[in-house]
């Protein structure tokens, strides 16, 4: 007989994981409060960015981050209300501003994120999602080449890890990309790289995919484990459901960790409350992803739209959109890529969920026999969503992960 699995949560950690479960011979039933939600998986920038193992806490970070708060310039916000309850978590974020840490950390993402357009085709092969996964460049725009040289440490990061790169100087910018001002510019090409357009309809599509395959798709919110001892046989949803299983996953992004409070599981993590504006028909196109690193954002083509996607902004889940944040988007675009214009437009805000060391939680929490978590995946969620799936697949249907899961140990930061 097989296993039932509930999986709550249906962004992109948790399709992959229903999807790959049900391949492996189990029953799932998948729960989401909202299936057409407009959460992290919907509006993020789409890219498939495999070489995105540096994380935030860069060193050099700890001295920069107070100036970029005071400057209306720099892609970085604080509701200043928030800030008391933000410092516990922001003290032990920023203690990871270290060569030794920043090394630890890539050596983590790499398995999860290295061969991101493959596992994405993998998800998606023989489904209509499959034909919004795009294999595609990875561009980085620099000012200059000094600009460039500043960036070394980074970029001797991603070569340890065995990526390699084209730097394109001078004319060669604007003849690569005409989208491109080129006067100074240096772009670093990165091949072997992938983006999804329209992020949302392709978790749309591998949900119905899903469906199609069996797997059982509930909408409801999640409020509760039934907990018997150290088992954990189902949940109790917000609407009174009782349902049964022989194991639940959690994946519901930055609310993992409310679910998880519940059964004394203390992950330190926070919001970082991440935006898109779309740029509908813009005037100039340019034709692959770009992050432009004076600006700290992302500009991806996506059909008839352009989207810019950035800014890290603390505040917490509750609070309102903040209009600076898409202001200065709309600033950057314009000094990006001169002359621009667009018909219309459309903003977003969501949610990245991000403990402290900047590692996923990937595995079966071990003081419980059969809840198994797959969350916090920072600002590489979609990139690292179908891996992160397939492992926790392999590991809830009594396979052998094919990665050493020991530096995702979903337990690693102790009880509450």
């Amino acid at each position: 007989m097989s296993k039932h699995i509930i999986v709550i949560g249906a962004g992109i950690v948790g399709i992959s994981t229903a999807i790959w479960l049900n391949r492996f011979g189990c029953k799932v039933t998948l729960i989401d409060r909202q299936i057409t939600t407009q959460a992290a998986s919907y509006g993020n920038a789409g890219i498939l960015a495999a070489c995105s193992v540096v994380p935030v806490t860069v060193p050099g970070l700890l001295r920069k981050a107070p100036g970029m708060l005071f400057s209306a310039d720099q892609p970085l916000f604080l509701k200043w209300s928030y800030l008391l309850t933000l410092l516990p978590w922001l003290h032990k974020y920023l203690s990871h501003c270290n060569v030794a840490d920043v090394e630890r950390i890539a050596a983590a993402l790499m398995p999860i994120v290295g061969n991101s357009l493959h596992d994405h085709q993998a998800l998606a092969a023989d489904s209509p999602a499959a034909a919004f996964v795009r294999p595609d460049d990875y561009l980085f725009l620099y000012d200059s080449p000094a600009h460039f040289k500043a960036d070394a440490f980074a970029w001797k990061l991603r070569e340890q890890h065995g990526f390699s790169w084209e730097v394109i100087e001078g004319t060669a910018v604007k003849a690569y990309d005409p989208a491109l001002i080129g006067n100074g510019q240096l772009l670093v090409r990165m091949n072997n790289h992938g983006r999804i357009p329209k992020p949302g309809n392709y978790i749309k599509a591998l949900t119905e995919y899903a469906v199609s395959l069996g797997v059982e798709l509930i909408t409801g919110e999640v409020d509760d484990f039934i907990r018997e001892n150290d088992r954990i046989s189902g949940v109790k949803t917000s609407d009174q459901q009782t349902i049964t299983a022989d194991a639940v996953a959690v994946t519901t992004g930055i609310w993992s960790a409310g679910l998880t409070k519940k059964l004394g599981i203390n992950v330190p993590m926070e919001t970082e409350r991440g935006y898109h504006l779309e740029l509908i028909n813009p005037s100039i196109m340019p034709r692959s992803p770009v992050m432009v690193t004076s600006g700290k954002f992302v500009m991806t083509p996506m059909g008839d739209r352009l989207r810019l996607a950035g800014i890290v902004e603390f505040g917490g889940l509750e609070a309102e959109p903040s209009k600076v944040a898409h202001d200065l988007l709309r600033k950057k675009i314009r000094e990006t890529l001169p002359g621009i214009s667009w018909q219309d437009e459309s903003t977003w805000l969501g949610h990245r969920p991000a403990p402290v060391d900047s590692i996923p939680l990937i595995g079966k929490i071990n003081q419980l026999q059969n809840l198994y978590v797959g969350f916090g995946h920072h600002h590489v969620g979609l990139t690292g969503g179908p891996r992160t799936g397939q492992l926790l697949a392999q590991l809830i249907s009594a396979q052998k992960p094919d990665i050493d899961l020991t530096p995702y140990r979903p337990d690693r930061f102790g009880k509450q």
